[in-house]
């Protein structure tokens, strides 16, 4: 949807994959705010770089909304030039807040929507708003979401799981609680090809950076990292059952000694025996 032309659906339906993006850009980086009498403003501010997509997003939307731009001192930058889409419409601020957008201060709170919607926008809106997509210093593609959500970072990784195979742990840091999901390689492209599909609604320079993920190959002589065992409480079985390692790892496919750090691990409690 290039030009992102008015749509024939109600505002906000999620099963629409524009609304999908819009949402989960606006859970990410969009804030919700209320006075008395009912009063209040939806408002996104991004680089002044990326305006067309707020452009896009006033297309989208069948209420009154401004955009305006402002020079600022950050701590990153001496000028730093963004725009700014406000919403005041009560109609739509209600709209968005139930379905899953909070007023005031809301990054622990967002979670993916409890209505049917189209994961594969919804999740471009997340990384786009706050995620990066690129290469790396060594030139190896990546994809990255930064997040204080725990429900954003565990559907993250369980969407990437189903397109990649790739698992995470969600863990966050101990500074701050913040979630770094980092995926890499093949995993980032697979990742990206999926997301930014061909005329999806999206960041210009997020789509530019996903395609050029496409034309990367590994380079010879790297060796492929080893995916992670789904251990089952039947290969558990087998696995303590063996008279030795050599047994258990020619019976079970994987390398003797991802076997002998499972029984270990089992034999010690680290994880529960199986029934």
């Amino acid at each position: 949807m290039a030009d992102c032309e008015p749509i024939a659906h109600q505002f906000m339906n999620l099963t629409v994959p524009e609304y999908a993006y819009m949402f989960g850009f606006l859970q990410a980086d969009g804030h919700l705010s209320q006075q008395s009498r009912q009063r209040g403003r939806l408002t996104v501010e991004i680089n002044a770089r990326d305006i067309d997509l707020l452009r896009k997003f006033q297309k989208l939307t069948p209420y009154n909304s401004s955009i305006s731009e402002r020079t600022r001192s950050t701590n990153f930058a001496e000028t730093h030039r963004s725009a700014i889409w406000s919403l005041h419409s009560l109609e739509a601020r209600t709209k968005l807040n139930e379905l899953g957008l909070p007023y005031g201060r809301k990054s622990q709170q967002i979670a993916p929507p409890c209505v049917r919607f189209s994961s594969v926008d919804y999740l471009r809106g997340i990384i786009d708003a706050d995620g990066s997509v690129g290469h790396t210093s060594q030139g190896f593609p990546f994809l990255s979401l930064t997040t204080k959500s725990t429900a954003i970072g565990a559907y993250l990784c369980s969407y990437a799981r189903e397109i990649t195979g790739s698992e995470r742990t969600l863990k966050p840091n101990a500074r701050d609680g913040i979630y770094n999901i980092l995926y890499t390689k093949e995993n980032a492209q697979e990742l990206a090809i999926h997301l930014y599909y061909p005329g999806c609604l999206s960041l210009e320079r997020k789509q530019a950076a996903a395609d050029s993920l496409a034309s990367w190959v590994r380079p010879a002589g790297m060796e492929r990292r080893p995916s992670r065992i789904r251990w089952t409480h039947e290969m558990d079985r087998v696995l303590l059952a063996a008279p030795t390692i050599a047994h258990a790892a020619a019976e079970l496919g994987y390398s003797q000694s991802a076997c002998q750090v499972r029984r270990w691990k089992l034999q010690h409690g680290v994880v529960p025996l199986p029934d």
